[in-house]
């Protein structure tokens, strides 16, 4: 029996994500997009990597394969990066942490930052000699702890790269903070006119309030996948021989009895062993009514309970619950990279030897024009700060983080990569109508006997078909009768044998009647016609009136309902349609250049979701037609439909914005670097902009319309 459950059928469709061996790793220390690259290819040669993705935005690295976790973290390590075996204690520490510490070190460096620049005012203002001499060596004073302190998070990264004969964008970064301190030091002793302790600290103090802002952005832009695994619960109490034991919920085994309190979250999944009970589903489905269930009804982990302590029986735990495998699919669809992010990462892993040789021959060039050291230096430092590729690496992960967030706040589940690029695109909808825009109910009549109902049961306990759930809804009291040789036949019904008879239930024809609907025939008696009827699913109307684009619907009922319901929704109808001449459609409408959002449910809808531009799937819908679509409803209503294809229309502007903003930034600053009218503290600034604007924009995500 299927569930009719939203959030406890979307639950299966993740199984096929789950099912391979993934290994997660938290990453704090990565911030760049030369960062993905390195580790990317670094871990290429580790034997059992199948494939590896880095998601910049959680900071977070997935391995698939049957590797060894302790080689690929000894393989990340003589990366020169910090890698944890993926816990979210472990992770939520290691960013708390580092939050703290480079405030912390932005405090220090913006203290000694603005007293050596009163200190500066004073040479500023026509300090000579031994006075000026004096004000410098105060200024070093204050300014080469503060650089040492306030300089760690750039300095141990680019001494991790360069330890293991790797380059990443903190090396120049770094280099610029020391050769400026260096170069000062050096006038300093030198009884030199000018010095840049205060460009030093300055430089130091913008860049790390660029990565502090960085940080908290990411972190404030919180993923779906986190957002659910902050719902499982640490314990659960256990029934056996009568006492009640407290345990770890990850020591729960199949089959165990569980008592869930008042207001408690379900810790596992499972089925309802109590009467009843009253729960609030509202965080997985987005429904805000409360839910009742009753004996047997299934249960998904991180409902919680509403009313009196019930008891459940365990049907799956660990890894195996529902809730964990929505987790795996989300976190798959943020980490998987689309073209966008492909293009990113080629740039920024282009840009890492790129900007040593440009600064390089910047420093060569203006020592050959000009013969001054200090001022070809100068201009070397700004290039290599200018150039930092960070805000390229953050344009799209940054985006598509915000946008399957914002999706899963409303209720809709990205399961694809390339879903929200590809419903953008859309332009037309092709509507199944069973189980998509309408919801069923069955009348059986009075004069089939308990057995005939027991039959009919156990027939439609086998299908996931909307109306067998309807049925099995209807005959919720009755018991089933045992069959064999159970067959779905895809878009006619299902057949089985009770005995040396043939039982079938399904459409008319199929069966030989000659009425139009559902019937039931046993052996070789007449078939009889089981009452159909229909309600539009909630929101439909809406939705149609808010995706505003040409739509029809393709069904495999009868010309009579199917014409009916076209009618009230004012849209073109096909009716009798067979799975192939749904994917006939979706191919011809290709051929004319649309690009096609199939929206569909059942076993006949599979190939045509599979097929379409982009699809859409309810949540109770057959777990081969889950699999097969982009994005699952977790609710009931479709009032909200249209929203998935604002967001994806979002996500295309606002990467392209940011790879214009990236792309204007280095065309304007790179430049302007080169000719020498850059400072190196007004390298740090424009750089630390351009990073905080890419990240703001992202942030549109949440209010556009």
């Amino acid at each position: 029996m299927t569930s009719a459950c939203p959030a406890c059928a979307a639950g299966p469709a993740a199984s096929a994500v789950a099912a391979g061996p993934a290994l997660q790793f938290s990453l704090p220390t990565i911030h760049c997009a030369a960062c993905i690259g390195k580790i990317e290819r670094g871990l290429g040669d580790v034997i059992g990597i199948q494939a590896v993705r880095v998601n910049l935005s959680l900071k977070r690295l997935s391995v698939t394969g049957p590797a060894d976790p302790d080689r690929i973290l000894s393989a990340i390590v003589d990366l020169g990066y910090e890698a944890y075996p993926l816990d979210m204690g472990v992770l939520n520490k290691a960013r708390d942490d580092q939050g703290r510490g480079l405030l912390t070190r932005m405090a220090v460096a913006g203290f000694a930052m603005m007293n050596v620049m009163l200190l500066s005012i004073a040479v500023w203002s026509g300090a000579e000699d031994s006075t000026r001499d004096m004000f410098h060596m105060i200024s070093a004073a204050i300014s080469l702890p503060a650089v040492a302190y306030a300089g760690q998070p750039f300095f141990f990264n680019a001494w991790a790269a360069l330890r293991v004969g790797k380059l990443n964008m903190d090396v120049p970064i770094s280099l610029a903070i020391l050769l400026a301190a260096g170069m000062s030091l050096y006038e300093t002793f030198n009884s030199g006119e000018h010095a840049y302790f205060d460009a030093a600290l300055s430089l130091t103090f913008f860049l790390l309030i660029g990565r502090y802002m960085d940080h908290r952005t990411r972190s404030a832009a919180r993923s779906a996948a986190k957002e659910l695994t902050a719902l499982e619960v640490h314990t659960a109490e256990r029934m056996r021989d009568g006492k009640v034991q407290t345990i770890r919920a990850a020591d729960l085994v199949v089959g165990d009895i569980v008592l869930v309190p008042a207001g408690a979250r379900v810790p596992v999944d499972g089925t309802l062993e109590s009467d009843t009970a009253l729960l609030d589903r509202s965080i997985l489905t987005g429904e805000i009514a409360a839910v009742t269930s009753e004996t047997g009804m299934p249960l998904q982990a991180g409902e919680i309970n509403l009313s009196a302590p019930f008891q459940m029986r365990a049907t799956a735990v660990g890894e195996d619950t529902s809730l964990r495998r929505m987790a795996a699919m989300v976190e798959t669809a943020e980490n998987a990279r689309n073209s966008y992010t492909a293009l990113a990462d080629r740039a920024a892993a282009f840009y890492a030897p790129a900007v040593h040789l440009l600064s390089l021959a910047a420093f060569l060039v203006w020592l050959a024009i000009s013969g001054d050291v200090r001022y070809s230096l100068n201009i070397a430092i700004a290039v290599l700060i200018i150039t930092c590729p960070c805000a390229l690496g953050l344009a799209v992960p940054a985006v598509s983080t915000a946008a399957i967030s914002r999706l899963f706040s409303h209720g809709f589940l990205v399961k694809h990569a390339t879903a929200l690029e590809r419903l953008a695109e859309v332009d037309q909808i092709v509507f199944d109508k069973t189980g998509t825009l309408t919801q069923p109910s069955v009348i059986l009549p009075d004069a089939l006997g308990a057995e005939d109902r027991a039959v009919i049961k156990a027939l439609a306990q086998a299908s996931h078909h909307p109306m067998s759930k309807a049925i099995v809804a209807t005959l919720r009291d009755a018991a089933a009768a045992e069959l064999h040789g159970i067959t779905e036949v895809s878009g006619d019904g299902i057949t089985a044998q009770l005995g040396d008879q043939t039982v079938r239930l399904g459409r008319g024809a199929w069966l030989g009647a000659n009425f139009v609907g559902l019937g039931f025939r046993r052996g070789n008696t007449a078939a009889v016609k089981l009452e159909a009827s229909e309600t539009l699913r909630p929101g439909v109307k809406e939705a149609l009136a808010g995706l505003n684009l040409p739509s029809e619907i393709m069904t495999g009922d009868a010309d009579e309902p199917a014409q009916r319901l076209g009618d009230e929704l004012g849209l073109p109808v096909t009716a009798q349609a067979r799975p192939a001449d749904k994917k006939r459609r979706l191919t011809q409408l290709a051929d004319q250049g649309h690009h096609v959002l199939m929206i569909g449910d059942g076993l006949n809808d599979t190939a045509a979701l599979a097929a379409a531009h982009a699809s859409i799937a309810p949540a109770t819908a057959l777990e081969a037609s889950r699999s097969a679509a982009d994005v699952v409803v977790l609710k009931e209503s479709f009032a909200e439909l249209p929203l998935v294809l604002v967001v994806a229309r979002a996500t295309r502007l606002l990467s392209k914005q940011n790879f214009a903003i990236a792309a204007v930034y280095n065309m304007i600053a790179v430049p302007i670097a080169l000719a020498g009218y850059a400072t190196p503290l007004a390298a740090a600034l424009a750089m630390s902009a351009s990073s905080i604007t890419v990240l703001l924009n992202a942030q549109r995500m949440r209010w556009m319309s």
